[in-house]
């Protein structure tokens, strides 16, 4: 069962559910949805994707949904938010290598469709890359959903705090709290690196409908500060909460605070 509430001040959308498994099928659903209303009208669905601990069960669902149900993912065109700088594509802690393993291997996509920002091009490259990034975006229309997740410093993307709501697609520093979140993947905090190219806030807003997700009880604190607390780039997830099209979608963990 699930439970929607509109917050005052400014409207908050923001979806309660009982457990991670509820909440993540919620949301995989939704992307299904819009894929399929996409196809009935001949459009592309245009989705901005995440990576983490976080959206694995919702790809875990739509791969579910490919399989069983016969959805497909031929009209998807797809957009990551992040990858780390440096790393290879092969790398196993590349996100390029998250959403293959995860995803797209699993599925229908046409590998054309596929844009995840290139962590290893040349240093002299980076700018021209995140230009490029934001053209392509554009070029099909920009993103009709948007899935984020929101780090326990309030990150979404890699737009750390401090990040302001016109920022595009760029390299950014990597917060020491991302970087410490990272260092059990890494193996060691010194092999995780300390930059990453990242979609903007601005990138990002212009999405026709966010979803952010947030599951468990080490995601309470943020949630709650992103949702009751003060607006402030220095908790780039709570800039999203007087758009009316961004929904924050919550397990009973991660919600406990904030109600």
């Amino acid at each position: 069962m699930s439970h929607n509430f509109q917050r005052s001040p400014g409207v908050v959308n923001l979806r309660l559910w009982e457990n991670a498994e509820r909440a993540s099928n919620y949301v995989a659903h939704q992307i299904a949805e819009l894929i399929i209303a996409q196809q009935k009208i001949g459009e592309s669905a245009v989705l901005g994707l995440a990576t983490g601990n976080t959206p694995k069960a919702v790809y875990q669902e739509l791969v579910r949904l490919h399989r069983h149900d016969g959805l497909s993912f031929a009209n998807v065109v797809s957009f990551n938010l992040d990858e780390y700088y440096p790393i290879l594509p092969g790398d196993k802690n590349s996100y390029n290598y998250f959403m293959h393993e995860h995803l797209f291997k699993h599925i229908d996509i046409a590998p054309e469709n596929i844009h995840i920002p290139q962590g290893n091009c040349a240093t002299d490259a980076v700018s021209e890359l995140c230009s490029d990034y934001e053209a392509k975006i554009a070029g099909v229309g920009g993103l009709d959903l948007q899935l984020l997740g929101i780090g326990r410093n309030g990150h979404v993307g890699f737009n750390e705090p401090g990040s302001t709501l016109d920022s595009t697609t760029r390299l950014v520093e990597l917060h020491p709290v991302t970087r410490n979140d990272a260092q059990a993947d890494f193996g060691s905090l010194d092999r995780v690196p300390v930059q990453a190219i990242s979609m903007g806030m601005a990138t990002i807003i212009q999405a026709k409908r966010i979803l952010l997700l947030a599951l468990g009880e080490r995601k309470s604190e943020i949630i709650n500060k992103a949702i009751n607390g003060a607006i402030t780039p220095e908790v780039p997830g709570s800039m999203l909460r007087h758009l009316p099209h961004v929904e924050y979608v919550v397990d009973r963990e991660a919600g406990a605070g904030v109600l």
